[in-house]
């Protein structure tokens, strides 16, 4: 089974790659072939950013 990113991340520049904004850090972080399965679900950039949320 193939997800959307699987497809669409073939042969991006890196410049070109999705990013969202850390809740934590405030700092934008890009897509990384480790999350494109789940890169939907990710919302830290970290751990560190993800131990520190605010609870």
């Amino acid at each position: 089974m193939h997800t959307y990113y699987d497809k669409a991340m073939n042969n991006v520049k890196k410049e070109n790659l999705p990013t969202k904004m850390c809740p934590v850090c405030h700092r934008p972080f890009t897509w990384r072939k480790k999350w494109e399965k789940n890169w939907d679900s990710i919302v830290y950039c970290s751990k560190k950013c993800s131990s520190n949320r605010v609870k």
